[in-house]
């Protein structure tokens, strides 16, 4: 695999929960973390007193934090409508030449800023909310 550019990273938003998604940001500074909880079955039986761990019985977690641009003031007032009604709502996260994230996430923390010079910017976390699938490139 090559090295990629990471401006392309897309953010999509399936707000009305139809299947169908729309850009809303390009993303400037990302982070992408699944996570996966261990359950411990370790006793007095385990090999040399080994922990053993449970297969495929720990939660898992998807959370999304990046910075911005929002693509144009629609995509914002969307963002930020969901935001304060806390509602739940299909994500895509593509990943150019990688793949791509889709699943319900929350939207946890949004923040805007900008310079006296420049142009305003975003800061949003996403939490997922339930199945994540990962689609290959």
């Amino acid at each position: 695999m090559t090295a990629q550019a990471g401006r392309n990273l897309l953010l999509k938003l399936d707000q009305a929960s139809t299947g169908s998604f729309q850009t809303v940001a390009g993303l400037r500074t990302r982070r992408i973390a699944l996570n996966a909880s261990s359950v411990d079955i370790t006793n007095a039986d385990s090999a040399g007193r080994w922990r053993e761990l449970l297969s495929q019985a720990g939660t898992r977690s998807a959370s999304l934090a990046g910075s911005g641009l929002f693509r144009d003031q629609a995509s914002d007032a969307a963002v930020r409508q969901i935001f304060f009604d806390g509602t739940m709502c299909p994500w895509q996260v593509v990943i150019p030449d990688f793949g791509t994230l889709e699943g319900l996430f929350q939207v946890t923390a949004l923040e805007y800023a900008g310079r006296h010079d420049g142009e305003v910017t975003y800061e949003i976390a996403l939490e997922s909310a339930g199945e994540v699938s990962f689609a290959a490139d």
